[in-house]
């Protein structure tokens, strides 16, 4: 981004659930584009999560499901106009963010 007014807010998220309810926050509720949102796993294996949840979990009679690998958290990143920054950071939070920085 060479605009100097944007900036990129970072949040990490326990589960793939809650990352994509932000996504849907940010563009429905905050006015992101989604082509302004990115969704990545935080370290260099693929992972839905730290943790079970939503799609991730099994059905009433499943043991367990093998393809929802849980290796780690969830980064949902935004390029965002500066005036957007206090905002997004107060979804996230209110999303249940782990962690929220910006760069």
């Amino acid at each position: 981004m060479s605009d100097s007014s944007n900036k990129t807010i970072i949040a990490t998220f326990e589960t793939r659930e809650a990352a994509d309810l932000a996504v849907e926050h940010l563009v429905q509720q905050v006015g992101v584009d989604r082509a302004d949102i990115f969704v990545q796993p935080v370290g260099q294996d693929n992972s839905s999560g730290a943790h079970v949840s939503g799609g991730d979990a099994p059905a009433v009679n499943e043991d367990g499901r093998g393809d929802a690998r849980l290796s780690g958290e969830i980064e949902v990143s935004a390029d965002i106009s500066a005036n957007k920054t206090a905002a997004l950071h107060r979804a996230f939070g209110d999303l249940g963010a782990l962690r929220v920085t910006a760069k």
